[in-house]
């Protein structure tokens, strides 16, 4: 009896492809959101370091948080298009001035405009030096920076000098923007607060820092970023964009302008980092001061690498860096304190994930990293004020160092782009 072929022959077999990446459920964010707080007054309970989750804590953070989120933000806009902008301090100082000129003579909204419009010239500079002369990117970045210090100390001096209040290294004191404060319910928020029951207290203490003498131009900057993942993921404009910053050639070849878009790209995020440094002058301060941005340029360079080049990720590396700076600056040691055992903490779950991962020779890294912060954490009960004032450096540095195997860069970020190389 024959046999049929069927049945002596495998079906053929197709070689695996690579996995698909799984996309986070939509709810993901607000449970990493509760799962944080939870986290937080936990270890408010066994450290004692009271102010971790307080309402004080938390509206002093986001103060803290947005500058660095909104140049971090203009340096997602350059970047995803594929020009590197080093040069986002500088346009944050141009900022600066801008919001102390424009909000003294015109009123606070007018200083908004102005930052933005300042901080656009300095994009513009960057695009027409990177995209139409094609100068190497960090070259062009880090001129604008130290064009921009000069230019700016040279402005001051020039338009403040005289004016009451003002001299050559500040501005006279300029009116705030509006702020929504909601007083009946904050009261009620308040009292939960100070009644330390677990989880239910912080989530007050949120509540609290979100409705009392909350900046209009906060609210408009958390806006942006929405705004900014919807146009740059959700457009045909954005997906336009993000083609010229991974392969501009073949965005070409398609018909895309990228020369256009490179140079559109550029001058939003210019205009973003300016209003980052009027958002200094006008709601963390109330006037232009020298020397105000202190390197919140470089760290919402920083934030956006931490983020991985995307919104949500942005918004997590600045919130980590405006807690921990607000945390040394409010209640020094005893909260940094806390956070060397929270440190300790991620670490080992990190080690744990690493050794998971097939990864066992960074766990081990990893761990010993982790023993040793706990160690510290043990042996000292009090951070030393010298050392607070790092802290948010530090912490910054260990997080990207953590989170450094799973980052990606758009593929022709920085490279210089002739029109008709797709030819």
């Amino acid at each position: 009896m024959s046999v049929p072929a069927t049945a002596t022959h495998e079906a053929p077999t197709t070689p695996a492809g690579p996995r698909p990446k799984r996309r986070l459920p939509r709810w993901w964010f607000a449970a990493a959101l509760v799962g944080l707080l939870a986290f937080l007054s936990a270890l408010q309970e066994i450290t004692g370091a009271n102010d971790l989750v307080s309402s004080g804590t938390l509206a002093a953070t986001l103060v803290a948080t947005v500058p660095i989120m909104l140049a971090g933000l203009g340096g997602l806009w350059s970047e995803r298009s594929g020009v590197v902008n080093i040069g986002l301090e500088g346009m944050m100082i141009l900022g600066t001035w801008g919001a102390g000129y424009f909000g003294y003579h015109y009123g606070p909204w007018a200083g908004v405009l102005g930052a933005m419009f300042m901080g656009m010239l300095g994009g513009l500079v960057h695009a027409v030096a990177t995209v139409t002369f094609g100068v190497d990117h960090i070259i062009s970045g880090v001129a604008i920076n130290i064009i921009a210090l000069g230019a700016v100390q040279y402005l001051a001096s020039l338009t403040f000098v005289g004016l009451p209040g003002g001299g050559q290294t500040q501005s006279p004191k300029i009116d705030d923007v509006q702020t929504i404060t909601i007083s009946s319910l904050g009261d009620h928020l308040l009292t939960v607060e100070k009644k330390d029951i677990f989880f239910v207290s912080p989530l007050a203490a949120v509540g609290r820092a979100l409705i009392t003498d909350l900046s209009m131009l906060t609210i408009i900057a958390l806006l942006l970023l929405v705004v900014t993942y919807v146009v740059l993921w959700r457009t045909s404009f954005g997906l336009r964009l993000r083609s010229c910053g991974e392969s501009p050639s073949a965005a070409e070849s398609l018909g895309v302008h990228v020369l256009r878009y490179k140079f559109v790209a550029v001058l939003v995020s210019g205009s973003l980092a300016g209003l980052a440094g009027g958002y200094l002058v006008m709601v963390a301060s109330s006037n232009y001061r020298d020397g105000q941005t202190g390197g919140r340029g470089y760290i919402g360079l920083a934030a956006m690498i931490f983020g991985n080049w995307r919104p949500g990720g942005l918004l997590a590396g600045s919130g980590l860096f405006g807690y921990t700076q607000t945390l040394g600056l409010r209640q020094g040691g005893d909260s940094v304190h806390a956070l060397l055992l929270a440190l300790a903490i991620i670490a080992i779950a990190a080690a744990i994930w690493q050794a998971r991962q097939g990864q066992h020779r960074t766990a081990v890294i990893t761990g010993v990293v982790a023993l040793g912060i706990g160690a510290v954490y043990f042996a000292i009960d009090e951070v030393p004020s010298d050392f607070t004032s790092m802290t948010p450096y530090v912490i910054t540095l260990l997080v990207l160092a953590f989170a450094s195997q799973r980052l990606r860069m758009p593929a022709a970020d920085g490279q210089i782009y002739r029109k008709g190389s797709a030819g």
